[in-house]
């Protein structure tokens, strides 16, 4: 369960990119995060994984505070970022094992994880290589494999669908409600809205720092009388937000 408290951050002083957001991502659901380039999506990620620093408020991970309590908020989650860095001169069992070590996950069980998930996601065979040969799609499915060494009962994933094949990101989606329906937590961020359309049990939308909606795909398309998709939905509330601000 991910909880964000009355949270605001600024990267200038006086000037506030998140404005005291509240949000509460229950257990057994895949929340879908939405909104326009720049709304505020990959800062609200990294005020939960505790990357960005928080001026106000508090996010608490299956009750622990990031602020308060950093090193045990961050075992609570496994966090697939928007852009697949990793140390490339490793190799990508090499780096495997990195993180395996860091999360102290033991042999037998780090080996049983990575040999299932480099063959489902179709990597085995390029364990050995380094890294910096690995094309932007292998970089990100040795990241996804590696932030699930540790089985986390929360995965964040900001935009976990880029640069995957077809194969890959059904697979992904699958392990999403999988993980899920064992009553876990998974947010992730999303331009793609028929991916959220489709596996998502609940979303928020953001817009300028702030959350201007949070309920079902059918809730917003309710909210914005629109019984088409949900990108229809999405543009018809974000179009809403401008008309009011001006």
């Amino acid at each position: 369960m991910i909880e964000i408290n009355n949270v605001s951050v600024s990267y200038v002083k006086g000037k506030k990119v998140i404005d005291k957001m509240n949000l509460s991502v229950g257990n057994g659901v895949v929340f879908g995060f939405i909104g326009p380039n720049g709304a505020g999506k990959t800062t609200t990620i990294e005020m939960i994984t505790g990357i960005l620093n928080i001026d106000e408020g508090d996010i608490v991970i299956d009750k622990k505070s990031i602020k308060k309590n950093p090193i045990e908020a961050k075992k609570q989650f496994g966090f697939v970022p928007d852009v697949p860095d990793a140390f490339e001169k490793l190799t990508g069992l090499e780096y495997l094992n990195f993180i395996a070590d860091v999360y102290e996950v033991p042999t037998r069980k780090r080996l049983e994880i990575v040999k299932r998930l480099s063959e489902e996601f179709g990597i085995m065979g390029e364990l050995k290589d380094r890294i910096q040969t690995y094309s932007h799609g292998m970089k990100q499915k040795l990241l996804i494999i590696s932030v699930l060494l540790h089985s986390p009962k929360n995965w964040i994933l900001d935009e976990p669908m880029t640069g995957l094949d077809p194969k890959a990101a059904f697979h992904l989606k699958t392990l999403m409600r999988e993980h899920a329906d064992k009553g876990n937590t998974v947010f992730f961020s999303t331009h793609v809205l028929e991916v959220a359309e489709k596996i998502c049990d609940r979303i928020a939308v953001i817009d300028k720092g702030k959350i201007i909606f949070v309920g079902t795909c059918e809730e917003l398309k309710e909210q914005a009388k629109s019984s088409e998709s949900l990108e229809e939905s999405f543009l018809k509330i974000i179009e809403g937000t401008e008309e009011n601000d001006q």
